[in-house]
């Protein structure tokens, strides 16, 4: 991190590795805790060892980085140059994530910025890219940080899942929009409304419900330019192809990006998530 401001987000940024070191983004990983045992997002422990656990119903639980964790990154920051840091984060309204960063920015060596995106996924990620971009080019700490609002003020992230009830369990939803869900047998989109997870449709069959989250994508979309991302949670196939239709259906897209979530958003989606991120540039 040479660079005057550097830029530093979580691990539910889900941004590959290689655009993290291009772009010098330093990720603080959440952790994941199965049964007994506790593992770093993004290093510990992989999707597929994540699904099998909550296929087998074995107790998965997250939880945010500690002040530390993240004072210790800010300290590194410094040290390798920055005068400033821009410290982006999931929404606060479902993790205590950007909490624990504000406690450890009031003693950090240079001044740090921390901000609630009130995004997750790609959607706080193309948050990190555009503040990143932003520093690269010589900006300042604010500039870096106008940058990331902007760009969360424009994006939006819609769901579907097979069920509720992972969100249930985690406590990312109602019981009793769960129980509706259940009752009905219905198959939910969600999106991100305010920071918070909020059902948005209701939808027959599971075929239905990914033609919508198509064409909600689409007509969020529009014809400028705009970046996407579409996450799964072991779901390649359905990810991909819906990734191919987008990339045929949206005239103004930069750039498409299809991974998989990693084990803090897939804990509370379950097997079987199919995401799209739309981030107008």
């Amino acid at each position: 991190m040479s660079r005057h401001v550097a830029i530093l987000t979580d691990s539910t940024a889900y941004l590959p590795r290689q655009t993290r070191e291009r772009h010098a983004i330093t990720t603080v990983p959440l952790t994941v805790v199965i049964g007994d045992r506790a593992f770093e997002e993004g290093t510990e422990i992989s999707a597929k060892a994540l699904a099998e656990a909550l296929q087998k119903r074995r107790p998965v639980t997250t939880s945010r980085p500690s002040p530390e964790v993240f004072a210790e990154a800010y300290r590194e920051a410094a040290a390798a140059g920055a005068r400033g840091v821009v410290s982006l984060h999931l929404s606060a309204e479902v993790s205590g994530t950007y909490d624990a960063a504000v406690l450890a920015a009031k003693d950090a060596p240079v001044p740090v910025r921390v901000v609630d995106t009130r995004m997750v996924g790609m959607a706080l990620g193309f948050c990190a890219l555009a503040a990143a971009q932003v520093a690269e080019a010589g900006g300042s700490l604010d500039e870096a940080v106008a940058a990331a609002e902007k760009r969360a003020g424009g994006t939006s992230a819609y769901f579907y899942v097979d069920t509720l009830d992972y969100l249930r369990r985690g406590g990312r939803i109602g019981a009793a929009q769960a129980l509706l869900g259940s009752a009905l047998a219905v198959k939910p989109l969600l999106e991100l409304d305010g920071g918070r997870i909020e059902l948005r449709e209701k939808v027959r069959t599971a075929s239905k419900a990914i033609a919508r989250l198509e064409e909600i994508a689409v007509e969020r979309a529009g014809s400028g330019s705009v970046d996407i991302a579409v996450h799964h949670l072991s779901a390649p196939e359905r990810a991909a192809a819906l990734a191919d239709r987008l990339r045929e259906r949206v005239p103004g897209v930069e750039e498409l990006q299809v991974s998989e979530v990693g084990a803090v958003i897939g804990a509370h989606t379950g097997p079987g998530l199919l995401a799209v991120v739309v981030s107008p540039r």
